[in-house]
């Protein structure tokens, strides 16, 4: 799905809002789902909701993804069309996957360009960041594996996450999104999502420099981009890129290219040998995250800003985290913890002691609700979107 402009693209949001369709999509995503909602996670200054899926039987310490969905989507909708219940099922991680609410945004975007939302401690990356940390207290997260990806407006958060909170994540994807801090207002948004403004490398990276105490190492990056996108134009990916070389010290020439599944495909490593930053650029894809298969499954299933391209972004996503690895086969289900005196004030947030990631520790408390015992995601995707009419 395609538009001629960001004008364009936000007008015909406001259509599809306006669609019964919609509310039957989201129905049968939110049944096909195994995504659990915990209300009390902190005081949520940025108001959103918090869902989140742990395998059964996880007895190590657990890497964790979070997942931030698109402009129209929710958690759910995005979990079922990308497929990360899926493979947070097969590969054994935990998944948080928070949702934005219309009384923050009408078309359920992640406000990526809004100051208040996008300042350490603050708004909605001070709830995302309650979230991880409300997760890392009730599972054996390994704080050394917590990774953050997302689409479009989620894409864009996803690069205020890494950018105000680079000391907690360990890398990061974006599909279709923007560099960090280079919008303030709807109208500088709409401007670059169309058109960047030229910055040197440099220049992308001070931004990101200014947005946290932290002064190093930096997480990881993988950047995804249709080269058809009319929506979010590709140059930012090109930006995106640059941003992180320089936060990185690498050269803007990737060190190789290659294509995958028969796409371009670019990396950089540091001078230990590991991949810090890649792109893929899926050529004549439009606007949205690309499905596909990977080691003979199918992960996702298509619709709107969900797009059959051929390649698995997800599968791909998380192999570049490190966490397709091995087959999760469960064994015993952990016990949960004793529940923690208290939640986080925003006050909590605000006074937050800088902790390098090596450095932090899990606070003790309860889990938040399970996923069902055994969940077949496939078998319930299929059921629940054949019964809404939406499969035959």
């Amino acid at each position: 799905m395609s538009h001629r402009n960001p004008i364009d693209f936000l007008a015909h949001l406001r259509k599809f809002n306006s669609l019964s369709g919609l509310h039957a999509v989201s129905g049968a995503a939110e049944a096909a789902s195994p995504l659990i909602e915990t209300e009390h996670f902190g005081d949520n200054p940025g108001n959103l909701r918090m869902l989140s899926f742990i395998p059964e039987g996880l007895t190590k310490r657990i890497p964790l993804v979070v997942v931030l969905h698109g402009c129209t989507q929710n958690a759910a909708g995005y979990d079922v069309g990308a497929g990360w219940s899926t493979l947070a099922q097969r590969y054994g991680f935990a998944l948080l996957m928070p949702e934005q609410k219309r009384d923050n945004n009408p078309n359920l975007c992640f406000n990526w360009f809004v100051p208040d939302d996008i300042k350490r401690g603050h708004g909605e990356v001070a709830s995302i960041w309650q979230m991880v940390e409300r997760m890392s207290a009730a599972y054996h997260i390994d704080r050394a594996r917590i990774f953050v990806t997302g689409l479009s407006a989620g894409g864009a958060m996803t690069t205020v996450m890494l950018a105000t909170y680079p000391d907690v994540f360990a890398g990061g994807a974006v599909i279709a999104g923007l560099p960090y801090g280079v919008a303030g207002t709807v109208r500088q948004a709409l401007k670059e999502m169309r058109h960047p403004s030229p910055r040197s490398a440099h220049e992308l990276g001070d931004l990101v420099r200014k947005a946290s105490p932290h002064k190093g190492p930096w997480p990881k990056l993988s950047v995804w981009h249709g080269s058809a996108d009319r929506t979010v134009s590709s140059a930012n990916a090109d930006a995106l890129v640059k941003q992180w070389l320089d936060l990185h010290g690498l050269p803007e020439t990737p060190m190789a290219k290659r294509d995958v599944v028969g796409f371009p495909h670019r990396v950089w490593w540091n001078s230990s040998g590991e991949t810090t930053v890649e792109s893929y650029t899926i050529t004549d894809m439009a606007h949205g995250t690309p499905l596909g298969r990977a080691n003979d499954e199918h992960y996702g299933v298509a619709g709107a800003y969900l797009l059959e391209a051929g390649i698995s972004s997800s599968f791909h996503i998380a192999e570049f985290f490190g966490l397709t690895g091995s087959i999760h086969r469960q064994k015993s289900v952990m016990p949960p913890k004793a529940e923690p005196d208290s939640v986080m004030s925003a006050k909590d947030v605000r006074a937050e002691t800088f902790k390098p990631r090596a450095a932090a520790g899990a606070r003790s408390g309860q889990e938040p609700p399970r996923g069902r015992r055994g969940f077949d995601v496939n078998a319930v995707i299929t059921r629940a979107l054949t019964a809404a009419g939406l499969m035959k």
